[in-house]
C-alpha cells in the first residue's frame, strides 16, 4: 500500500476517502482517531493518512489531481439571482439559494 494523502483536516480526509471508495478504490485509513494524542505526540504524527492498494495508486492519484485542478479552475462568481458575490468553494448562493450554472461543469468528472 502507498500513502496518497496526509492531512490534519478530518473533513478533507473524509471527502477524499468517500470519493475514492465511490470509484471502487480500496484504501485504509490510519491515525483517524489520534487527535486526542496531540501534545503527547508531534502534531504531524497525528495527521490522518489514506493508504491505497498498490494496483489502485495511479488511478487514485489521477482522481486527486482532477480534484485539485477543478478547485483551481473555479473562481469567485456572482449570483445571477441576487447579484451576491460568492466564494469559489460554494456552488450555491448563501443568500437566495441559486445554483452556480458553471459548478456542474467543473465537477462532473470528479
Amino acid at each position: 500500500m502507498d500513502m496518497i494523502l496526509t492531512t490534519p483536516d478530518p473533513l478533507r480526509a473524509g471527502f477524499v476517502r468517500a470519493a475514492l471508495e465511490a470509484r471502487g478504490i480500496r484504501l485504509a485509513v490510519r491515525n483517524e482517531f489520534l487527535a486526542g494524542a496531540l501534545g503527547e505526540l508531534p502534531a504531524q504524527e497525528c495527521w490522518i493518512e489514506l493508504w491505497v492498494a498498490a494496483e489502485d495508486v495511479a488511478r487514485a492519484r489521477r482522481i486527486l489531481a482532477e480534484f485539485s485542478a477543478a478547485g483551481r479552475a473555479r473562481s469567485v462568481w456572482r449570483c445571477p439571482g441576487c447579484d451576491e458575490v460568492i466564494e469559489p468553494q460554494f456552488t450555491q448562493c448563501w443568500c437566495c439559494g441559486t445554483l452556480d450554472k458553471d459548478a456542474g461543469a467543473a465537477h462532473d468528472d470528479a
